[in-house]
């Protein structure tokens, strides 16, 4: 084994054409991997971390936390006997270098499109995905699971559950690291701590992981399974660390002062131990076991009983191999602790870890002169609404660790006493929303629809049972493209509008977005504004207009001529949310086609719903009834509607368009919509249908 760490190489510039990798090239199971030396493996490390720059550069896709991670991939797969051993990832954000290895590298190029591998580990892709993934702080739950399930048969199964930091806030974890010392499991969880999940930790939990490594001390591992402590090389230099002492001392200090600080804290940390560039050794057993005493007493795994390792440097695949190796025989839970840097190896995205959590596809040359995209996201419209409500004097804003993804940077740097970034913790997020409106606050719940599905217990009894003042502002609704079925926020009409006290508003463009999150804000109770990811349709917003979209008032936005008067067949189509416009292709297309009456309303609310307009319709003589929403069919918008008509006895017929009862596999957000019958085309085949 080399004596020396080993450097990973950096990078500049993300490769346009496929790099040379010949050990990589190699590679199609982990099996491959155990006949190499560690040298080999090093260079296999730097080969797939060229490789992942090359491939994501095609694909686009999640980008740092990959990078970060390609040392700790193969010291796993190099060391545990995968698929019979179990590897379980936290979210996936972090799993292709795991694809890569495990016979799926030259598929990479084609990740989340459709079709291509998945975003995420997914059981029916590989054998090495031991669990569906993709929301955060999971790992260790299945990974205990597996764990129980391996002693029950009688196997001798490994169990490895990789987490990272900013997963580590989610209370999940907390809950199966507690459980796993009750069943006496044998586990072991890597965390994988970069100081950040989209954006930069925060929190007691990272000032108690800063503390950890602060102290130039570290928990090793000797051949014989006998843990023992062992100082480590840190350095004034090293940007995990300058960070680490300005979260665990005082937030306000400038970096100028933090090399200055670093020998203060170590001094009084461990004396003299530690010299300039000092080499890891053991320390005598007698002033390990008193160091241990009083400097460890707060480590919070230790604590709860697991048997604690680290904190290593993720980047030296000879010491992880080494600590691997050793660990995998010990019995009981274990964790280990490294330290790794998001981007690691590419330099702009160790320089900037938020704006390189993933990116887009390389453009083509064929694209470069085309003109900017200028419609506004709807992420950017509600950031602008918050910031423009920023000085009323009660509104505050709470994210489960969504600053970013929210639009909410802006707002976060004007008010900073009135935003709340709670970690990946919705539950908690929601519940504290609560506890601010019992005080007096307006808060503003900032989160995607496919996360607030991990708080509903808490929507419905901590806020909407309590009729409670407070706001969602559901980003992400419907089909979400690439990212795929994990990431879909297509169930959170069904799952809110079956709770009192709660309106539901779903805009259909950027000034909607606007004037309902303004409603709904100055609504007294539970509301939730429903938007999509991306940008709308270029519509302008107006803040001063007169415009007053009243609750539960939908607007007719076109009608064919003579529409009012009697046909035998005359067609409403009811379009909830981003559908609209594609309904209003459709239902003008149909109509130059077969002069049948028809218009096409803006519903604008699901909750509550334009019962006064429907009847006026019924009235006007609408035989036929389409609606169209990006959301489940089952409990959707179409449902409420179809309760409502069966309710007033409606005669005539009623298609709703929507999600069939399937998870949408990833693809393009255009691809997807095609599939499900949701574009202009699949809802003029339905139009076309009712008229045969």
């Amino acid at each position: 084994m080399p004596t020396s760490v080993h450097t990973p190489k950096t990078f500049t510039d993300i490769p346009l054409t496929r790099p040379h990798t010949p050990l990589l090239d190699g590679i199609d199971t982990p099996a491959d991997l155990k006949v190499l030396s560690v040298d080999k493996l090093c260079q296999l490390g730097d080969e797939v971390r060229e490789f992942l720059l090359y491939s994501v550069g095609q694909s686009g896709g999640h980008f740092g936390a990959n990078l970060g991670v390609v040392e700790l991939t193969v010291a796993l797969h190099a060391i545990y006997n995968t698929p019979y051993d179990k590897l379980v990832w936290d979210v996936g954000h972090q799993a292709y270098a795991h694809k890569v290895l495990t016979g799926r590298r030259d598929k990479l190029t084609g990740i989340r499109s459709r079709g291509g591998l998945t975003a995420f580990p997914e059981r029916g892709e590989s054998e090495y995905d031991t669990f569906g993934v993709g929301h955060s702080s999971t790992s260790i739950s299945a990974g205990l699971g597996m764990s129980l399930a391996s002693r029950i048969l009688g196997e001798n199964r490994k169990v490895v559950a990789v987490i990272g930091d900013g997963a580590m806030t989610g209370g999940m974890a907390f809950e199966a690291m507690n459980d796993a010392i009750q069943q006496n499991a044998d586990l072991t969880v890597v965390l994988n701590d970069n100081d950040m999940s989209i954006s930069q930790a925060i929190g007691g939990f990272s000032r108690h992981l800063a503390k950890l490594w602060q102290r130039g001390l570290a928990f090793d591992i000797d051949k014989h399974g006998n843990i023992l402590m062992t100082k480590r090389q840190i350095s004034t230099d090293d940007r995990r660390i300058r960070h680490y002492l300005h979260m665990a001392t005082d937030a306000k200090e400038s970096l100028e002062k933090i090399p200055a600080k670093l020998s203060a804290n170590v001094g009084k940390s461990i004396g003299n131990l530690l010299g300039k560039n000092a080499p890891p050794a053991p320390l005598p057993d007698k002033i390990a076991e008193k160091i241990a005493d009083h400097v460890f007493p707060d480590n919070l795994f230790k604590a709860i009983g697991f048997t604690y390792l680290g904190p290593f440097d993720g980047h030296d695949l000879p010491k992880l191999l080494q600590v691997f190796e050793r660990a995998k025989h010990l019995s009981g839970a274990a964790l280990i602790h490294v330290h790794t840097i998001k981007g690691k190896g590419f330099l702009p995205a160790e320089a900037d870890p938020v704006g390189f959590h993933a990116i887009g596809k390389l453009p083509k040359s064929d694209t470069k002169n085309k003109a900017p995209q200028m419609a506004k996201k709807y992420s950017d419209v509600f950031g602008k609404w918050l910031v423009d409500n920023g000085e009323r004097a009660n509104l505050v804003a709470i994210t489960p660790a969504m600053c970013e993804g929210s639009g909410m940077v802006e707002f976060a740097k004007r008010y900073p006493a009135k935003f709340f970034d709670v970690a990946i913790a919705e539950q908690h997020a929601v519940t504290l929303a609560g506890g601010m409106a019992t005080g007096g606050l307006k808060p503003v719940v900032a989160i995607y629809s496919t996360f607030l599905q991990r708080g509903y217990d808490q929507l419905i009894h901590d806020v909407a049972l309590q009729n409670l003042d407070v706001t969602f502002a559901i980003d992400r609704a419907g089909l979400v493209g690439e990212d795929g079925a994990t990431h879909a926020g297509v169930f959170d009409l069904a799952y809110l509008r079956c709770v009192p006290n709660v309106v539901i508003a779903v805009p259909s463009d950027e000034h909607e977005c606007y004037q309902l999150l303004q409603t709904c804000y100055d609504h007294q109770g539970t509301s939730a504004v429903r938007y999509p990811r991306g940008v709308g349709v270029g519509r302008e917003i107006v803040k001063d207009t007169d415009e007053h979209f009243a609750i539960g008032k939908a607007n007719i936005r076109w009608q064919s001529t003579q529409f009012d008067k009697h046909a035998s067949k005359k067609i409403a189509i009811l379009a909830f949310g981003t559908r609209l416009h594609d309904s209003l292709l459709a239902g003008q297309a149909f109509y130059q086609k077969t002069n049948t009456p028809i218009c096409v309303v803006d519903m604008r609310w699901v909750k509550p719903l334009d019962g006064e307009l429907i009847d006026t319709l019924i009235g006007q003589g609408v035989t036929h009834i389409i609606t169209t929403e990006e959301h489940q069919r089952m409990g959707g918008a179409g449902s409420a509607v179809g309760e409502y008509l069966a309710n007033v006895g409606f005669k005539g017929r009623l298609c709703q368009i929507a999600i069939d009862d399937v998870f949408v596999a990833h693809g393009s957000h255009d691809e997807q919509l095609s599939e499900c019958g949701l574009d202009k085309a699949g809802i003029l085949a339905e139009l076309q249908m009712m008229d045969d």
